[in-house]
Order: structure tokens, then C-alpha cells, then sequence
């Protein structure tokens, strides 16, 4: 890992972020890019050209003079810093930062979502990053002073299409030195399935991932429960998971609102922390 991005609107929930950002990089030897984002109306942005010169200026000088004070944090010494101000108000812009600067990771704090309105008109500003990057995402809830992954656990339904989020989950996890707990979570209803189903498909799965070898078959846990999230959330807590793993579709527009995507919602609702690794 080279690269940890991290998405700031200098609250407290940016510098959950920006401190586990710091822990990351203090591990990896890599450097954080903190991004802020102006967001500026089309109001200015449609002024006369003075006008608009002057405006934008005084903006990017305001936030230079925050990021001054929002960096001067002692976790950050040591570490290269860069600092980049950009005019979007779409989160979807955040991955062409991200693969402009080829970077590795985001990092980004949230404090989840609540309401129907919310969450299915709305969402938070997370879930759109999550949506939309090809890179991982870490989301981070709560202040983690002694942040540190060493067990995680990765929960999917190991059908075919999740083969690039696990593997770009191993290879993460492994150069991290992490211990990986594969969660597959069994319903009740029409999408449950016996121990032979279940052991049949993972296998199957974990053939064509790891080009025949199945030693990984000995980390998959299979775990009964009435819902995938409570069954994540429950089996995280009984191991007490320092990161919660899973793939996401990415959906979008009327298939996101329709299908939604389990992988969002974990990230939205859990309180421990979420990675999610594009399928």
C-alpha cells in the first residue's frame, strides 16, 4: 500500500478518518492524500469571469487555512501529507482522484444513515463513495486511537462474480499480516441451503480463486441467521472482528433503489469498521 486517500469536510467523523488514515500509513510506509471539497453553487460559478476568480480564491484560501489547523495533529508527524482542493460536489468524483493519484485506499468517516428518506432518497455521502470507487473503501465509524486489523471478517455469498473482491481482499489483508475469517451467512426461507449446498458451492468458489488449492477452505465459517447483516454483525462481534469485509455491486440509480446492495447497507449500519472491495 502506497496511497491511502482520504475525503475531508473537517468535522469529526473526517478526522476518525484522517487518524486511522495515519495508522495505516505509519504501518505501510505510505503516504496520505487529503481531499476537501468546495462544492461551489453555480451561483458563483456563473458569475462574470472577475467575479468568479475572486470568489473561487477566497474559497481555496479558506480552506488552506483549515487544512492548517485541521493537520496539525502530532499522529501525522512522520508522514507525507499531501493536500488537494478540489471544486466537485458529486462523491462520484472522489474515484477519479483516487485513480489519478493511484491510490490504494480511501479512508473516509461517516456516521451511517437513519430514516426511510434518508437512506433510500438520499443515502450518505459514504454509501455514494462506496457506490462508485473502484478501490477499496474503509468507513470508519467511531474515534480508534489504537486502530489495528488483525482479524477481519469476510463475509460473501462465494458465487463467481466475487472472485476480483476476494482476491483484491486477500492480497490486502495478507500484506497487512491480518487473519481472515470467511463468513458465509445461511437464510432461512427459499435461499437456504444444506451443509453439502453450502460446502459444494464454497469449494467451488475457492477452486477457481486460488487455482485449485483449498487451504483456504479452512477459514469459511457457516453462520445461520434470519438476515446476511444480522448475521454479520453477530458472527463480528462473537470474534471480535477488529474489520468487517464485503463485496459490493456498485449499484446505481433505479437497480441500486430495486436491488440495493448488502454490502452498502453493512457500511451504512454497522459500528465497527466496513471495508468494501468492488465486485
Amino acid at each position: 500500500m502506497k496511497k491511502i486517500l482520504v475525503p475531508i469536510d473537517f468535522s469529526e467523523y473526517s478526522e476518525y478518518a484522517l487518524q486511522v488514515a495515519a495508522t495505516l500509513a505509519k504501518q505501510q510506509n505510505a503516504e496520505i492524500i487529503v481531499l476537501h471539497m468546495l462544492g461551489l453553487s453555480e451561483a458563483v460559478l456563473t458569475k462574470n469571469e472577475g467575479q468568479e476568480v475572486a470568489e473561487a480564491m477566497y474559497y481555496m484560501k479558506l480552506a488552506e487555512k483549515r487544512f492548517k489547523t485541521f493537520l496539525d495533529k502530532d499522529y501525522l508527524k512522520g508522514i507525507k501529507v499531501t493536500e488537494t482542493v478540489q471544486n466537485y460536489k458529486i462523491f462520484s468524483e472522489i474515484n477519479d482522484v483516487a485513480n489519478e493519484n493511484d491510490a490504494d485506499l480511501i479512508v473516509m468517516g461517516s456516521h451511517g444513515t437513519s430514516g426511510l428518506r434518508e437512506e433510500v432518497f438520499i443515502g450518505s455521502n459514504t454509501e455514494k463513495v462506496v457506490r462508485t470507487s473502484d478501490i477499496p473503501v474503509l468507513v470508519i465509524k467511531n474515534w480508534a486511537e489504537d486502530f489495528k486489523i488483525k482479524d477481519v471478517v469476510f463475509a460473501c455469498d462465494f458465487k463467481i462474480e466475487n472472485l476480483r473482491a476476494y482476491h483484491n481482499a486477500i492480497r490486502l489483508f495478507n500484506s497487512l499480516g491480518a487473519n481472515v475469517h470467511l463468513l458465509y451467512v445461511n437464510l432461512p426461507g427459499e435461499r437456504f441451503k444444506s451443509t453439502n449446498q453450502m460446502v459444494e458451492r464454497v469449494k467451488e468458489f475457492l477452486f477457481k480463486a486460488d487455482s485449485g488449492n483449498l487451504e483456504m477452505h479452512d477459514r469459511v465459517v457457516y453462520y445461520s441467521d434470519y438476515t446476511v447483516e444480522s448475521g454479520v454483525f453477530n458472527y463480528s462481534n462473537m470474534v471480535d472482528a477488529d474489520v468487517i469485509a464485503i463485496p459490493t455491486h456498485g449499484r446505481r440509480g433505479l437497480a441500486h433503489f430495486f436491488s440495493g446492495s448488502i454490502g452498502e447497507d453493512i457500511a451504512n449500519h454497522a459500528t465497527k469498521p466496513v471495508i468494501t472491495f468492488k465486485i
